[in-house]
């Protein structure tokens, strides 16, 4: 029981001295008769006008403009897409050929209406997702959310006949893994009762699912320990490579990866734990997060041995069977530098392309194995922009499907096809159309020096001669996460169109500069993410694009905590914070949903020493009633089952106890986004615009 008497979560032997435990029951009556007060107050202060209806409208036609781009992706002899508007607001999933794509107005092949679906159901469906098998494309293992919620329901689904498969394969609503095989059988992870999940709510046990035999008694193909994140089970099915792959995640950040033999045994790849593997059909890359000495010919032992240091950010390829058998020699594919590098890869048939961040500005780069590796550029992207890679056929050809974009300039949406020796100029497919005006805005890059000296870079969005005036900033600093120029309708026409200034931090924690850039953050280093975004709100003011009063931040889930600190630790730099889906009590974050997952990023507020560090910043813990605190508003979801949503009522609830000015508004619908269609994420970004607005400045 509470303090107050009210029932408090089953997990209260850490907190006694918590007044707001039974917060933490999601969908118990009296926290959400709560939840309903809050909602109504604060709905009542930021909606009803004439400006915010103006507002929400506005986001909303953003949203379900039918001129977007529909995003593809190639399963076989289709384009895949799932779409959603106004008239369908959970959804199509549809698919049309590339041929039909190229005229501008598809034929669209329906595959599922998940509106339909859901009111012949009655369930609050929202689009999970859809595994297509290979080769023949005929199946799909279909994943369905109530309300945006991680876990799903999984069917198995008849793209032919277009309806769900008799006696195929399903689960009920669990965080499931599940993946093709062959026609008949699959890898699968899901709740099955004491035992088969992690502390963090995820996958314990992989078995190899045969088709209609119950799941319960499928073969157990790897179990992984009851305190890591999660176990995992892969099988490859490139001609001529075909093998399984399965292992465990002990941490967020470590991976123990085995290949499955036919005969049951197991074959670890030895590589540090932190690093990122990739097997693709005779080689072995190894992305490292720390470096990595390797032995050099003739060296005894492996990993860890005297021999060529590769720092933290490189990828390495070796021969895959040569590595198994304990050939270390290395080929390096990247190599960082103090200002560029690698977001990540991928494979086509005959090439792998490289994603590259040069001061957070994202280049293509090609490599072709069977040129001995030979290298070139793939030109696509904008200055201060970005290039991202959004599809690949890799079972097929060389084709690749691009989206190019910046903070003003919308998107284009690109097909090419890779060359031996050289690249034909990409096909443009689709260019987005503005969706705000930006008249006389300028993106531009600056570096601020955060307190131990560290250059930050941000970029900042606006008109110049509107400043020094209203100023909404951003950030996130967490799990390797970088921020990249990228167009948003919604910011333009909420924030930017209506004069104010747009500015994204790339603090240390995120992936910008690589895995120094995140370890840099990590655990008891956790303060310099928010010095850096301090700094950032510093560098901002001295330059004259703004003032204390005039600066709103926002952010969501580690963001959210960011938010947090920053209330906490630094509330004269800011004029309103906005506080979404966050992590907050984190006394207890590792007792709530996911958060047992997150301790390799944090630490373990269990442990002494690391609650030593954690204590010093958990927002929660340190809200004091005679602090003055600027204006704020927090934003959850009760569907959120990765971040709990106690984590934003208690802490609106301890605001309000110490008589801090406090909006709040909670979803009931969203998932740990917050929304769950189109109209629900209008409405809770006219909220946020409405209450920055109403704090720092009004629209001109």
């Amino acid at each position: 029981m509470g303090e107050d008497g009210r029932v408090s979560s089953p997990t209260t032997t850490q907190a006694p001295d918590d007044p707001y435990l039974w917060l933490e029951d999601v969908t118990g009556d009296e926290a959400l008769a709560w939840v309903q007060e809050r909602n109504a107050e604060s709905l009542g202060v930021l909606t009803g006008s004439a400006e915010f209806d103006e507002l929400r409208d506005g986001l909303r036609a953003v949203l379900d403009a039918d001129d977007r781009i529909p995003y593809v992706r190639r399963r076989g002899e289709l384009l895949y897409n799932f779409w959603q508007d106004a008239e369908h607001p959970r959804g199509l999933w549809r698919r049309t050929t590339l041929e039909s794509y190229r005229t501008g107005d598809p034929d669209w092949e329906l595959l599922l209406d998940v509106d339909a679906l859901a009111a012949a159901e009655d369930e609050n469906w929202v689009w999970a997702g859809a595994g297509v098998r290979y080769p023949d494309y005929t199946r799909a293992l279909v994943q369905l959310s109530r309300g945006g919620a991680d876990a799903t329901v999984v069917r198995e689904f008849d793209l032919p006949t277009k309806g769900w498969v008799t006696d195929g394969f399903t689960l009920p609503e669990a965080k499931s893994r599940i993946s093709w095989i062959d026609d008949d059988t699959v890898f699968v992870g899901t709740d099955l009762g004491p035992g088969s999940l992690t502390t963090s709510g995820y996958p314990r046990v992989m078995r190899r699912w045969r088709r209609g035999q119950p799941v319960a008694e499928a073969e157990v193909v790897f179990t992984a320990e009851e305190t890591d994140v999660a176990a995992f089970a892969g099988h490859d099915h490139t001609p001529g490579y075909e093998r399984d792959l399965v292992g465990r995640s002990p941490d967020f950040h470590t991976t123990e990866e085995y290949l499955l033999r036919p005969d049951g045994t197991q074959v670890l790849i030895d590589v540090p734990p932190d690093a990122e593997t990739d097997v693709e059909r005779e080689w072995l890359l190894v992305r490292t997060r720390s470096p990595w000495s390797i032995p050099g010919p003739g060296s005894a032992g492996s990993a860890g041995g005297s021999g060529t240091e590769h720092p933290a950010g490189s990828l390495l390829c070796f021969d895959l069977e040569a590595y198994l058998a304990g050939d270390r020699t290395a080929r390096v594919l990247f190599a960082p530098t103090a200002s560029r590098s690698l977001s990540h890869h991928v494979w086509t048939k005959n090439h792998l392309v490289l994603s590259v961040l040069t001061d957070v500005v994202t280049r293509l780069e090609v490599l072709t194995p069977s040129r001995d590796w030979a290298r070139r550029d793939l030109p696509a992207g904008p200055e201060l922009g970005s290039v991202d890679v959004v599809g690949v056929d890799p079972d097929q050809s060389d084709e690749y499907f691009l989206d190019t974009d910046g903070y003003t300039r919308p998107s284009t949406f690109l097909r090419g096809e890779l060359g031996l020796e050289s690249d034909p100029e990409p096909e443009v497919l689709r260019t987005a159309p503005a969706r705000f005006d930006a008249t006389g805005l300028e993106v531009r890059q600056f570096f601020a020096t955060s307190d131990d000296g560290t250059r930050i870079p941000y970029f900042v969005v606006g008109d110049p001669a509107n400043t020094p005036g209203p100023t909404l900033m951003t950030g996130y600093g967490g799990f390797e996460i970088a921020l990249t120029p990228g167009y948003s309708g919604v910011i333009g026409r909420g924030w930017l169109a209506r004069g104010g200034t747009y500015v994204v931090a790339n603090i240390r924690g995120g992936g910008e500069y690589g895995p120094t850039w995140h370890t840099a953050a990590l655990g008891e280093h956790r303060h310099r993410a928010y010095e850096d975004f301090a700094a950032v709100a510093r560098d901002l003011v001295d330059r004259g694009i703004t003032t204390a009063s005039q600066l709103a931040i926002h952010g969501g889930s580690n963001g959210g905590l960011l938010m947090g600190v920053m209330l906490t630790r630094y509330p004269q730099l800011f004029g309103a914070i906005v506080v979404m889906v966050p992590l907050f009590d984190m006394r207890r974050f590792h007792l709530l949903l996911a958060g047992a997952s997150w301790m390799a990023e944090y630490g373990d507020p269990d442990d002494p020493e690391a609650w030593g560090w954690i204590s010093q910043y958990s927002p929660y813990q340190n809200l004091r009633a005679d602090a003055s605190y600027p204006p704020v508003l927090v934003t959850t979801s009760t569907r959120d089952d990765r971040v709990h949503p106690a984590h934003a009522r208690k802490a609106v609830a301890r605001l309000r106890e110490q008589g801090h000015r406090v909006e709040y508004y909670e979803n009931i619908q969203g998932g740990h986004g917050g929304a769950a269609d189109n109209a629900q994420r209008a409405f809770q970004w006219a909220l946020v615009f409405t209450f920055c607005w109403q704090q720092v400045g009004r629209r001109t």
